[in-house]
Formats: C-alpha cells, structure tokens, sequence
C-alpha cells in the first residue's frame, strides 16, 4: 500500500482559491476575518477583506472555538454543498407535478420572490429554473411515447399548447423527432448536493453512468460521449431530469458516505468503456477503502506492469468518480497526480477515507 501524509493547502492558494470563490475548495477550509469577527466558506459573496485581516481554519468547529461567528450569507457552519431551502422547494414542486408550469405569479402566490428563486436555482443546479421545467416536462412525455401514446396526447399531457411547439421542443431539446424519441434510451438526471459541491448523476435501468463534479469544465464533453455511447449502439439517448430508484440508492448511499458511514456502494454501475478500461476500473473498485495505490501497482494488479500509461488513461476517462474511486491511485512517489474534479477534492477524499478507516482500527 502506498503511503501518505495529508495537509491543508498551502497559504497562497487557500488565498486565491478565496479571491477567485473556486468552488473545488468548498468544505476544505473555512476564512475568518479579525476586523468583523466572522468566518465564512471559500466561495462567499461577500465583499471580500484585506488579506492582512484573515485567517484559515481547517473546520468550521476550530473557527468557532477560536472566538468567531459562522456568516450569514454563506453558512459554513452547514454542511458544504448543501442546497438551500428554496432550490430544493422548487424542485418539489416540480417533481409533484412535472407537467405542470409553475410560473412567476404562482411563485409570488407562495409567498416567493420570482428573481431570487431564478438566480438562486441558477446559482446551485446550474441551469434555469424555466429549462429545468420544460426539460422535465419533455421527459414525462418521452416516457408516455415509449409507452405508446401517440406525440398528440403526449404534447397535451406535458403542457404544450399545440402539437408543433411539443414537436419542435423535443427536436431542440434532444435533436431528434418525436418519432424517433420512441426508441431512444432514456437516461434520468439529478443533482446531488454533496461537501465538495454538486454532482450531475445519470442513470438508466442497468444502473448509474455518469456521476461528475457540476463546476467541471469538462462536464459538457462527457456528456456528449455519453450520448454517442448509445449512438454507436445503433440507438439514441434522452437525458432528462426526474426520479428514477439508482438516482435515489446513490444519493442515500453518498450522503452515508460522507458522512463516514459507508465504505462500499451497493447501487449498480453501468460504465460505458473498452474491454481494457472495464478491467482498468474493476481494478480501481478492488482498492481497499482508505488505501491507496500507484499507477504501476493497478497495471500490476490487472496483470501487465507495463501498462501504466494505458492505465492512467483509462483512468482519466472514467465518468464514475466515487463509485468507481480513480481517486485512490497516485504517483509512485505518493504525490498526488492529476484527477478530473481537481486535486483538492481527491485530497480531500482520500483523507475522508484513511481518517474513518484509522478510526475503525483504533475502536475496533
């Protein structure tokens, strides 16, 4: 086994991580401000302070016990990632009645102020609180053409006003015709709000394909080979938000994970890979938890030491983080090499993991 010492980032980049509110560094350290008296997460909005009057905290507990107060724009004494009481409203009402448009003025009726629920939903899923609906929507009604309905009473059902706005909608939406969605693969979308940020998970009935970190830039380029997975198959995909019983194990089992609880996941996975990749991440699943290995160790493991290019490529093309944890392998040297959702969180990760395992031996 591989063996390492873990620290808090250095000085100079918890400062620009701060300066630039980079939300890979949310949950790693907390930023408190002598002159005011409180401390904050690395990504609040608040005008931010002199560097001379600031110092970092590795939780927001040592904050606290040094005398100062949690903010009340960012919240840090919540847990990272965790949505606000407002997003996960609105996605309630959504899922409650998914063909129903919720507007402006049923949202003032509530009691809800229009802007802030549109800049707040922006802010945390990552896309409007208009598309996220018509997307919805468009996804109740793929499902009620796959199961026969004709585009008509599927259009009507979801809301649309006249066959050829449901028409063109799902053309826009998913570049295909109506009578192509019949045969197309549809793959469930959710956000996942987690301590290092939200997760985009997808999945389909042979379980979860697509579980990445949202303020990925990449995120848009994997998506895309998702899709052209199922191309190569001679067939199409549809990903749509919604509820579907692998979304719901994996948030359930994620959040015991992050919560020390859980060391294995039980939810299915359904990678999409070569022959080699497969046996590449089998490998990465058969790493004990709170252990780590070295690239050469894993092309060892899989029976070719001189794989390790091969390896960490295959590694790289993994878009199931977690579940599939390319984040415990690193150089050989024990420095940590590049991962997809930044070195930050595989830090952090691997942290998480080796603290609850020390834990486990010492009270077991």
């Amino acid at each position: 086994m591989s063996q390492m010492t873990f620290e808090l980032p250095p000085i100079d980049l918890m400062r620009r991580a701060f300066a630039a509110k980079d939300p890979a560094y949310d949950g790693m350290f907390f930023v408190a401000v002598r002159t005011t008296g409180v401390f904050c997460r690395p990504v609040c909005r608040a005008k931010p302070p002199r560097a001379e009057n600031i110092e970092f905290f590795a939780t927001a507990d040592d904050a606290v016990r040094s005398g100062y107060r949690a903010c009340k724009l960012c919240r840090p004494l919540e847990a990272a990632g965790a949505r606000p009481p407002l997003v996960a409203r609105l996605l309630e009402l959504v899922e409650t009645s998914p063909s129903h448009r919720v507007t402006g003025e049923d949202l003032r009726e509530m009691g809800i102020d229009p802007s802030t629920a549109r800049r707040q939903f922006r802010a945390w899923i990552g896309t409007s609180f208009a598309a996220h609906q018509r997307a919805r929507r468009l996804g109740a009604a793929v499902s009620e053409i796959r199961a026969g309905r004709s585009a008509t009473f599927a259009g009507v059902g979801a809301g649309f006003q006249s066959d050829s706005a449901f028409r063109d909608a799902v053309e826009r939406t998913f570049g295909l015709s109506t009578s192509c969605v019949a045969g197309a693969t549809v793959l469930t979308s959710a956000w996942l709000a987690t301590p290092l940020g939200n997760m985009l998970a997808v999945a389909h009935d042979e379980g979860i394909v697509l579980l990445d970190f949202a303020d990925r830039a990449t995120l848009e380029p994997t998506i895309a080979k998702l899709r052209a997975r199922f191309a190569a198959q001679a067939t199409h995909a549809v990903i749509v938000p919604g509820e579907h019983r692998h979304l719901t194990g994996l948030a359930t089992e994620l959040a015991e994970y992050f919560a020390g609880a859980r060391r294995t996941f039980t939810v299915p996975v359904s990678p999409a890979g070569t022959d080699f990749e497969r046996r590449a991440w089998d490998a990465l699943r058969a790493i004990p938890f709170g252990q780590t290995r070295s690239y050469g160790q894993q092309a060892a493991a899989m029976g070719d030491a001189k794989a390790v290019r091969a390896v960490g490529r295959a590694n790289g093309r993994n878009t199931i983080n977690i579940l599939i944890p390319c984040h415990r392998v690193i150089a050989a040297s024990g420095d940590l090499t590049g991962y997809g959702g930044g070195l930050a969180r595989k830090q952090w990760l691997l942290r998480h993991e080796q603290r609850i395992a020390a834990n486990s031996r010492h009270f077991g």
